[in-house]
């Protein structure tokens, strides 16, 4: 998932179990007389709501929201495990390649039941060209997905199909044992038909214009507001036991304005930056989220003939001290990037990726040799200097990425930078056009396997911003995903030689892993975080006395 830089959606589960943590109650039950009169959790979010179209979502922010107002076949849960969502039992064939699922009944918050037909359309709506999700390649193990998507089948060919109302048969390609995880995320959520229909072009763009199938409802959003609000969804099927009324997400910029505002208790949580962690990590309401994300730098090839020549990238990379960077500006309890995959993400055999597929110089730091390289780019590019803006978010992250790496870039010869720090839905929208020279981006994982940060670049995908290319990572990403996908060791050796690749090259420039320091108040009780795809879950959330 596509990530703020204060606090995005990414995608696999073979190698690892994916990541949980639970905060607050170390149970989700709770009694009257536990609880507090007024069930209203005041949420901070360093950036506005971008989209509530499960189609078209990419960022965390409308992950986490989809996942509280909405619910698919399957739920990520306790224990690292799957749990019933609509569907309260699924089989697998024998093959591997056949899922039954079968449905609860349960109703939308318009009233309109939940049917098998539901999942079809929105599939169907996901990998239709004519919708141009960013998501759809998730569904490439889904029978026909990905010649659908290059318009070479229908739509309705889809490996997904309605039994009647309350069965759903879904066919894939091959045996993935990642699926189940798969369809707990928001993208594999069902739509209601006759909503889209009803709202055209205003379908998901305010509060109004939509309908919800989760824990909550959405009913406060104008589409642009940084505020929103979630009210307990009485049509939810298991309503009775989610207990808050209301979720107030308030968006603030600002680290110091947000302690402030949860310091007066109108914030029940803030995240903390620059020098707040170190003064309040011996608090008890202190944690640290540790993420399943990478924060990066994304060269705009298309745009420069510069940043084709990969010493350049190499130069731009080696001039970047990332611990004094992590150390001494963040100091927030992120670290230091070995590559672009996340440490703690997947292992095999005892060995964590990040450390089997780590090259000498991918975040190494040398300055020295990052100017012998910049100015023989140069030379080699027929220029004598040049001119580079790097673009981010406005958040304070955001702000002091940029200020810092345009202080390291400064030091090469002949470069000037000038920072441009925009909105996480401008950024986000300019990024995805190639408005942008360098970028500050930041990806995590929806699942907890490489290929969820690595598919991110092969020369087709759509995330790829910076349409660097290379046909050795292509091969390897496809090796992975096809003949190798049911192969353990062979798969392992084929992503860890596409991380090798990307960095050995310079494909991207990667910065820090993220980590997200809170205050949360000790009255805030069975609170759900995920290191990896929507982050929270609040239906087992309550406001004890």
């Amino acid at each position: 998932m596509k990530i703020n830089s204060a606090v995005k959606l990414g995608t696999v589960a073979t190698f690892a179990a994916v990541l949980l943590a639970a905060c607050g109650s170390s149970t989700s039950s709770s009694s009257s007389s536990q609880t507090a009169k007024s069930q209203t959790l005041n949420w901070m979010e360093a950036s506005a709501l971008p989209s509530m179209d499960i189609s078209k979502a990419t960022d965390v922010v409308s992950g986490e929201t989809l996942n509280n107002t909405n619910e698919g076949l399957l739920r990520m849960g306790k224990n690292s495990k799957t749990h019933p969502g609509v569907a309260k039992s699924y089989s697998k064939s024998k093959d591997g390649k056949t899922y039954t699922f079968n449905l609860r009944k349960s109703k939308w918050s318009n009233g309109d039941p939940v049917t098998a037909k539901d999942f079809v359309y929105s599939w169907q709506r996901t990998v239709n060209p004519k919708t141009a999700s960013q998501y759809a390649y998730l569904f490439a193990q889904v029978k026909n997905a990905n010649a659908i998507m290059k318009s070479k089948k229908p739509v309705s060919s889809l490996g997904i199909k309605a039994e009647g109302n309350y069965k759903v048969v879904v066919t894939l390609t091959k045996a993935t044992n990642y699926f189940p995880a798969l369809v707990a995320n928001p993208t594999f959520y069902p739509q209601n038909k006759s909503a889209v229909e009803k709202y055209g072009k205003k379908y998901a763009t305010n509060a109004q214009s939509n309908v919800y199938n989760g824990p909550f409802k959405l009913t406060a959003w104008t589409g642009t507001s940084d505020n929103w609000t979630l009210s307990k969804n009485s049509q939810y099927w298991n309503a009775k036991n989610v207990k808050l009324k209301k979720i107030n997400f308030k968006t603030v910029k600002d680290p110091q304005t947000a302690l402030s505002q949860y310091q007066a208790g109108k914030l029940d949580a803030t995240y903390l930056s620059g020098q707040q962690p170190k003064n309040y990590k011996n608090s008890k309401n202190y944690v640290v989220r540790q993420g399943a994300s990478t924060f990066y730098i994304e060269l705009n090839e298309q745009k420069s003939k510069l940043m084709k020549n990969a010493k350049a990238r190499k130069a731009l990379s080696l001039a970047i001290n990332r611990n004094q960077f992590v150390n001494k500006v963040l100091q927030d309890g992120s670290k230091v990037a070995s590559g672009y995959v996340s440490t703690g993400l997947a292992s095999y055999k005892g060995e964590d990726f990040a450390s089997a597929a780590k090259t000498a110089d991918g975040t190494a730091y040398n300055l020295t040799k990052a100017k012998k390289l910049w100015k023989e780019a140069l030379k080699e590019s027929g220029e004598s200097s040049y001119d580079l803006t790097l673009m981010a978010d406005d958040t304070a992250a955001g702000k002091n990425a940029t200020e810092f790496v345009q202080s390291q870039w400064s030091k090469l010869p002949g470069l000037k930078v000038t920072n441009q720090n925009l909105p996480f839905k401008t950024r986000l929208s300019r990024s995805q056009n190639g408005q942008f020279d360098a970028v500050v981006s930041g990806w995590g994982a929806d699942f907890a396997d490489p290929i969820s940060f690595l598919s991110l670049f092969t020369s087709d995908n759509s995330y790829n911003n910076g349409k660097w290319k290379s046909t050795a990572y292509d091969n390897d990403i496809d090796k992975a995903n096809n003949q190798d996908a049911n192969n353990q060791a062979a798969r392992w050796n084929d992503l860890v030689n596409a991380e090798k690749t990307l960095m050995n090259d310079q494909g991207i420039v990667p910065l820090y892993q993220q980590a997200k320091p809170q205050l949360v108040k000790s009255n805030v009780k069975g609170i759900i975080y995920f290191p990896t795809g929507a982050n929270w879950d609040f239906s087992k959330t309550y406001i004890a006395k």
